[in-house]
């Protein structure tokens, strides 16, 4: 068979056969009387095997190899073509999430462009310093799009560099709450407490929204911190985790004074005072750390508890509700 048909069958052109050929990696069989390639079945099976293992992603050096070498174990070459394609696939992505954060940017030319990628890679720096200099000094024609600091504030381990994003993102208004909520629903805890923290910062009813749900979060902290912004923002869906913190421990000071602060509505103080009261069959420290948070309750019912309880059989809380109460206070 002559090159032509040879290349109309296989759909390999004349000239990367004959590159084959020049190679010694494929080698027709024979010529004819005028010098032309002539191609046994077996050139053509081979010419197959090539193109199969050449869409595995293997070059033509590695080819000629695996073919001469009758003992060639692929095991080791598979798996290094694993890798280099997993590698490149990373690549690719991180090429496509570049391309369309430029794209949500909508810059209005070049210099647009450029600036973009440059705060690409200063956001991407592995340098804490410059990263944290790339949010704070971003340039007065273009700040950091909401949706790059929201990427940004998600990945970001260094406290500072953290801070520093959480503020420009405030700074962003409700603009960048969709990215950061986003993972408040990551199967990283890690990622669940950077979102967290972030929202806590953020305005408006999908910022509250992405903590009430992150309220149900099995990891106390995302809880405690989804809690604290909630009851500074009046929800009464934070009271119950609000007492729990209390009762563990759990930054507890903090929430007791935000329960003190949503107890300014006297209804809910009410429901406050009950969920509080319940616990105080609880061990010592518990009960220490509820008539501490009682105190923190603006009403007279309040203070009532905390008259009883300088009488307790527990001296250190009879101690603490004595030291809490004023003087004229008491009975």
């Amino acid at each position: 068979m002559l090159i032509g048909e040879v290349a109309e069958r296989s759909g390999v052109s004349t000239r990367m056969l004959r590159h084959y050929d020049s190679l010694g990696l494929v080698r027709p069989t024979g010529r004819t009387v005028g010098g032309y390639r002539e191609y046994a079945a077996e050139d053509i099976r081979r010419i197959f095997h090539v193109e199969c293992l050449r869409s595995l992603g293997l070059s033509l050096r590695q080819i000629g190899q695996a073919l001469a070498d009758p003992a060639f174990t692929p095991s080791a070459l598979v798996g290094d073509l694993i890798r280099r394609t997993e590698d490149r696939l990373r690549r690719e992505r991180e090429l496509l999430e570049r391309l369309r954060t430029v794209d949500a940017s909508a810059p209005a030319g070049w210099e647009g462009v450029l600036r973009i990628v440059e705060l690409l890679h200063g956001l991407h720096s592995p340098s804490a310093a410059r990263r944290q200099q790339t949010v704070l000094a971003p340039g007065e024609d273009l700040p950091v799009p909401a949706g790059l600091l929201a990427e940004a504030v998600l990945a970001e381990s260094d406290p500072n560099v953290a801070g520093a994003l959480r503020w420009a993102l405030a700074r962003a208004g409700g603009d960048g709450v969709a990215g950061v909520a986003a993972g408040v629903r990551s199967d990283d805890v890690d990622v669940r407490r950077r979102a967290v923290a972030a929202i806590a910062g953020l305005p408006g009813d999908e910022a509250t929204a992405a903590l009430l749900d992150a309220l149900g979060d099995p990891d106390p902290t995302v809880r405690g911190r989804a809690a604290l912004a909630l009851g500074a923002r009046g929800r009464s869906a934070a009271v119950a985790t609000l007492v729990a913190m209390v009762v563990e421990g759990t930054n507890d000071v903090e929430a007791a004074e935000v329960l003190g602060a949503l107890s300014a509505d006297p209804g809910r103080a009410e429901r406050i005072m009950t969920a509080l009261l319940a616990e105080f069959a609880g061990p010592a420290p518990v009960r220490i750390r509820l008539t501490q948070a009682l105190a923190e309750i603006p009403t007279a019912a309040a203070r009532d508890v905390l008259r009883r309880l300088a009488d307790d059989g527990d001296r250190t809380v009879a101690l603490l509700a004595s030291a809490l109460l004023d003087g004229s206070d008491r009975p």
